[in-house]
């Protein structure tokens, strides 16, 4: 697929959350508006293509807005924004990103989410989580280093199986073993890693893959789209090619006993250190018993 690239200066860059990332972090950072991750294996599920003010009729994935000006807006709403999520939120907080990813092969070229790292280590957050399905994530090792001596930095990698393929569908942004190498990276830096099963494909060896899990992250998260996706019964990702592939594949996959039974699993391999669906996100894991 062809993808038209853009460029825009916004006014803002700092949106308060609500719905899902409510309970999550104070606010959401979008370096671009769109993704081209659309176009593989993450972006068929993904639940940003449902928003119509985002996409504005356009294809999910043909499309990518290069928020040119996003580190100067960044500045200018720290003090307001930071005052506001102390006041009200308990602290301030960033999830980078809901809505695209903050690492697609473009930022090679515009940079937006380094200048955004740079801002941020000049004026930090009390918190900061960074969201990515690929590999490109080390791109910024120094700058994360300098920002965890300021903020208490985390790290989501998706990693939704131990398979790149589901038939029928396109392959993943970055592949399931330099994912894991990425993590491993960051996690012997010193950082903080979770892997966010997210959403929950089909995996042929669970145990095997929470151990190796286990090997190089923090903490995992379970979010299966059924509860998972911000609606109550999965209906957004219900609407995608997801659902349907997975029944074809194993249809045991695609209700919530799928996701019952692999937690247990995870619990088995992780005690303490797993969380699911929203809790997992905002760092609740679930109790060792």
């Amino acid at each position: 697929m062809r993808v038209t690239i853009t460029k825009s200066r916004v006014r803002s860059i700092l949106t308060r959350t609500s719905g899902y990332l409510k309970t999550v972090t104070s606010h959401s950072m979008q370096p671009y508006r769109g993704c081209t991750f659309g176009n593989s294996l993450c972006g068929v599920g993904c639940y940003v293509q449902h928003n119509h003010w985002l996409t504005r009729g356009a294809e999910w994935g043909s499309f990518l807005e290069v928020r040119t000006n996003a580190p100067e807006a960044y500045r200018s709403q720290y003090q307001k924004e930071r005052r506001w999520a102390r006041r009200a939120r308990g602290g301030f907080s960033i999830f980078l990103s809901s809505s695209t990813d903050p690492f697609l092969p473009q930022e090679k070229t515009f940079g937006i989410t380094g200048r955004l790292l740079e801002a941020m280590n000049e004026s930090p957050p009390d918190v900061l989580i960074i969201q990515t399905h690929t590999h490109l994530v080390n791109a910024y090792s120094d700058l994360y280093l300098q920002l965890a001596r300021q903020c208490e930095l985390r790290f989501h990698i998706s990693i939704e199986s131990d398979r790149d393929r589901l038939p029928g569908l396109p392959p993943p942004a970055s592949s399931v073993e330099k994912r894991f190498e990425a993590a491993a990276a960051l996690r012997a830096a010193g950082l903080r890693v979770v892997i966010t099963v997210s959403p929950l494909l089909p995996i042929s060896e669970p145990r095997g893959f929470f151990e190796r899990i286990a090997q190089v992250a923090d903490g995992v998260v379970i979010d299966h789209f059924i509860g998972g996706d911000g609606t109550p019964d999965g209906s957004r990702t219900k609407a995608t090619k997801l659902p349907a592939a997975m029944a074809r594949f194993d249809p045991q996959t695609t209700d919530d006993k799928y996701l019952e039974r692999t937690v247990r699993v995870a619990l088995e391999v992780m005690p303490g250190r797993v969380g699911v669906n929203v809790d997992g996100f905002a760092g609740r894991f679930l109790p060792v018993r």
